[in-house]
């Protein structure tokens, strides 16, 4: 005879209307990722105990707790959507984790005014969280009384709910420092919370005392972390320990993100001297440089009229669920006609905030009560937009203007309307208020000479892909722009962010002259890129150029490239579990050796991490200021394994080039000495003896004792970059202080006079690989100080050669005498520009 399995009812927590959980705004819920029951909207603020059992767990926000029942069946009661975020406060807990509770005993009271006031939704979740102890499972429906009625009867599976039950504490990783340069800003938000979603645990990410949903890409931005912040994971549920542990790897490895790729203000951009308004004259912020002559063509955001009442939560969810699909599918559209990775990583981020749990869960709120959901998803965007402009944070202010894109793109599908496409006709400069990513990335450069826009800045998402598309563009353009005529000519000036209002026919032709002069002269110069590069008297002066492997260097070289001045070896240990053995390094390095030739020279930058290039797998200690800390040699120094097997690697190549090993951040004589008796026992070990050493001149004290290192070194190759913040104590990717760490800065230019004036009494040659051999109006003030050697990005091959060719060495001298007596950054750029050739 069958014995039928025992039932267990659960009691009404609360009194209210009951409603379906899939109905729930969070998608965490309502997608039964926490377990399956049935949601509650309450009249009544005092929490009462749905089970007789224990208090298995209690959140420290006093929202939401468990009750484990004597059969094993694990009760979740969670007050409210998002009230987690109100941090307790209005919630009174009436008893404790651990405690033996009674079916209708008083848990939580709470202040229904205030929770309501401040939460996203009151609705509250009755939900058994291991539901393979249930056979079957009947909710309730209408109206219930707390204590009294039952909302859940559950017929228990073979006789007695089987008890699988995790530890009832939430679980928490260790301090986590953050190595991104601009901290966690859109794209690696994005990719943080779009791994944290694949975990069914409730995970948040902390930072101090606040905390975020780890599962949410607004709220990850809107922590607001900045470079070396410590953040931990917390994670409650079956697959906590999982999720820290990846979530944990995922944010020491940058979220992906390259020290280079994080948005910044350019670092090469000169100080103008501060201009205003005028009637002949707008000015903003350079966003893109370059100059373009054009009509105006204004672009200004469609209206969408949606009504504020739905036709019911389920017609309305499924509007607002094919909307939300159709952007997604209208995003990946044109992220297949862009061949950019970064733009490309732009709209991904775009198509993350359509999953957006915060979004999603205000977004239903709205449906609740009864809105439409045009209605419903412009509030939520906005709300979100607006929280986010609000942040002291420039890079996350401007990540706004993302949300509103992604908004109004959903937005136009519900309403019905299909959105204007940017179709403009050939030589506009186009101005707008706003101006979406998604329709900057569509611009087309033959038609679009140039753009303005009220907002935004030189960091922004538009202005980082006008750069891409080589679209000179201004930001934070005066109001006054937006009610210029239609057809206006003007001359856009994205590297002074000048917009000339009516300009007259001297004005037009010499924009004319200026635009095709840089045209045919960049033709020119590549005709002649794959000569030798000299001074126009003949003096030889190497240009080489900054690689990361083997395919940048056959690119160099099919550029013009003499060699490879710089060849960055922290590539190969990047975006990896663990270091690279030496045979992976050998083939790496005889694999550009191979790409050179044995006719050009190889100089290979030993590893270079710490300060803003971490290591996942190098764990180095939290320091207040890593940039002062273990960077560049002293960690190779502190892990001497390491560098032993990269010199191994590196020897390797010497037959098959002319190579140099370079030290990077070296600052002592002791540590220079330290690390070539480590190269010397290689060398030893393995015969390779035809190797030239030298340093890379970063901080100031290389610089000042210039002299003494070199009867020591082979050569000095100057980290501009570096040596300017170290120079300035300007950190080069500080959002503000940018622009102000030049490199041009005289005390700069000084310290690398003084690095060639070294050198040169001990006939030792001076190497730039910094940025600023790159620029061609610094060329021959470099070779002037005594430089021979200029690496550079490949671009600039061409137009670094050029512009050599046309300066004698002793003009160069004269314009190095003539810079180094200048006192200001303005002064130096204003002299090199008026003697530009």
């Amino acid at each position: 005879m069958g014995t039928t399995a025992p039932r267990l009812d659960v009691l009404a927590p609360l009194s209210g209307w009951l409603v379906p959980l899939d109905s729930v705004p969070d998608p965490v819920f309502a997608g039964k990722m926490v377990g399956d029951g049935v949601s509650l909207d309450p009249t009544s603020g005092s929490l009462l105990a749905p089970v007789a059992g224990v208090v298995s767990n209690l959140h420290s926000a006093h929202h939401a707790l468990t009750i484990t029942t004597a059969e094993g069946v694990e009760v979740m009661v969670h007050i409210g959507i998002d009230t987690v975020m109100l941090k307790g406060e209005g919630f009174f807990p009436l008893v404790e984790q651990g405690q033996q509770v009674s079916a209708g005993q008083a848990l939580i009271d709470f202040d229904i005014d205030q929770v309501g006031r401040n939460a996203a939704s009151l609705l509250t979740q009755i939900i058994v969280t291991n539901g393979e102890s249930v056979h079957s499972m009947q909710a309730a429906q209408g109206m219930v009384h707390a204590g009294r009625d039952v909302v859940l009867s559950l017929q228990l599976a073979n006789g007695q709910a089987v008890a699988q039950r995790q530890d009832g504490e939430p679980k928490l990783s260790a301090d986590i420092v953050i190595g991104n340069p601009a901290g966690l800003h859109a794209r690696p938000a994005a990719v943080f919370a779009s791994k944290a979603k694949s975990f069914s645990s409730d995970i948040q990410l902390l930072l101090a005392d606040k905390e975020a949903n780890a599962k949410s890409v607004v709220a990850v931005m809107g922590l607001a972390t900045k470079l070396g912040d410590a953040v931990r994971i917390r994670a409650h549920g079956g697959d906590a320990a999982a999720a820290i542990a990846e979530l944990t790897q995922l944010l020491n490895d940058r979220c992906g993100e390259k020290p280079g790729e994080a948005p910044q203000a350019p670092a090469e951009a000169p100080i103008a001297i501060q201009q205003q308004d005028n009637d002949k004259q707008l000015v903003g912020v350079g966003a893109s440089p370059g100059i373009a002559i054009g009509r105006i063509v204004h672009h200004r955001l469609q209206e969408f009229d949606v009504p504020e009442q739905g036709k019911g939560g389920n017609i309305e969810q499924q509007s607002f669920a094919r909307a939300a699909e159709e952007a997604a599918a209208q995003i990946e559209l044109v992220k297949a006609q862009l061949s950019d990775p970064a733009k490309q990583a732009i709209l991904s981020m775009h198509q993350e905030l359509l999953q957006d749990p915060d979004l999603l869960a205000l977004t239903y709120t709205g449906l609740a009560e009864g809105k439409s959901a045009g209605w419903a998803w412009r509030a939520a965007f906005s709300a979100y937009s607006a929280r986010l402009e609000a942040q002291d944070n420039p890079l996350l202010r401007e990540r706004a203007n993302d949300i509103r894109d992604v908004g109004r793109r959903v937005l136009a599908l519900l309403a019905g309307i299909k959105q204007a496409a940017l179709e403009l006709p050939a030589g506009s400069i186009l101005i707008a208020e706003d101006l979406a990513p998604s329709d900057t990335a569509a611009l087309d450069p033959s038609k679009v000479m140039g753009f303005c826009t009220r907002t935004g800045g030189a960091t922004s998402h538009v202005a980082i892909l006008a750069r891409s598309l080589g679209i000179p563009a201004i930001c934070g353009i005066s109001q006054a722009a937006l009610k210029l005529p239609e057809g206006r000519q003007v001359i856009l000036n994205g590297s002074e962010g000048t917009l000339a209002i009516a300009p007259n026919a001297a004005e037009l032709a010499a924009a004319e002259q200026e635009i095709a002069r840089l045209a045919e002269r960049r033709a020119d110069e590549a005709k002649g890129s794959m000569q030798p590069a000299a001074t126009r008297d003949g003096v030889r002066v190497d240009v080489v150029a900054n690689i990361r492997n083997a395919a940048d260097a056959r690119e160099a070289v099919a550029k013009g490239a003499e060699g490879v001045g710089l060849l960055r070896s922290e590539f190969l240990f990047d975006n990896r579990d663990t270091a690279p053995t030496e045979a992976e390094q050998a083939a790496e390095y005889c694999a550009v050796a191979e790409a050179l030739g044995k006719d050009r020279p190889l100089v290979v930058r030993t590893l270079d991490v710490g300060g803003d290039k971490p290591l996942s797998y190098l764990p180095l200690p939290k320091e207040d200021n890593p940039f002062l800390g273990l960077r560049g040699i002293r960690v190779s120094l502190d892990r001497p394994d390491l560098l032993r097997t990269q010199l191994r690697a590196i020897l390797q190549a010497a037959p098959l080039t002319q190579l140099h090993i370079m030290f990077p951040m070296v600052a002592s004589l002791e540590e220079l000495r330290a690390a070539k008796a480590v190269l010397v026992e290689e060398q030893q070990s393995c015969g390779q003896h035809d190797v030239k050493v030298g340093i890379m001149v970063e901080v100031p004290s290389a610089a000042v004792l210039a002299a003494r290192f070199a009867p020591e070194v082979d050569f000095f190759s100057i980290g501009t970059n570096d040596l300017t913040q170290y120079v300035l104590a300007m950190d080069r990717g500080h959002p503000q202080l940018a622009k102000q760490a030049d490199a041009l800065h005289p005390a700069v230019l000084n310290m690398i006079a003084m690095t060639c004036d070294g050198a040169r009494a001990h006939g030792k040659w001076v190497g730039v690989c910094g940025g600023l051999a790159s620029d061609e109006r610094a060329a021959p003030l470099l070779v002037g100080m005594g430089v021979s050697e200029l690496s550079v990005s490949t671009p600039a091959v061409a137009s670094v050669k050029a512009t050599l060719a046309r300066w004698s060495l002793a003009e160069c001298q004269q314009l190095a005498n003539d810079v180094l007596a200048l006192s200001t950054v303005t002064d130096v750029r204003h002299h090199l520009n008026q003697h530009a050739r």
